[in-house]
């Protein structure tokens, strides 16, 4: 989530000089854009995997 915030703030929020040593901070914006949904739907993928259960009833009557 966090990527995400950054990177919509780079993008959308920062009005200065758009390229800081040689590195374009509009293009850096999106990729972080691009790593934080990325990192959000893998997130939700993994929790909401189902996990199959097996139950052994070794008891003996």
């Amino acid at each position: 989530m966090f990527l995400l915030l950054v990177g919509l703030v780079i993008v959308f929020a920062y009005n200065g000089d758009m390229s800081i040593a040689g590195l374009d901070l509009a293009a850096l914006g999106w990729i972080a854009i691009g790593l934080g949904v990325l990192a959000i739907v893998l997130s939700f993928l993994l929790t909401n995997r189902r996990r199959e259960t097996v139950v052994r009833d070794d008891r003996r009557y």
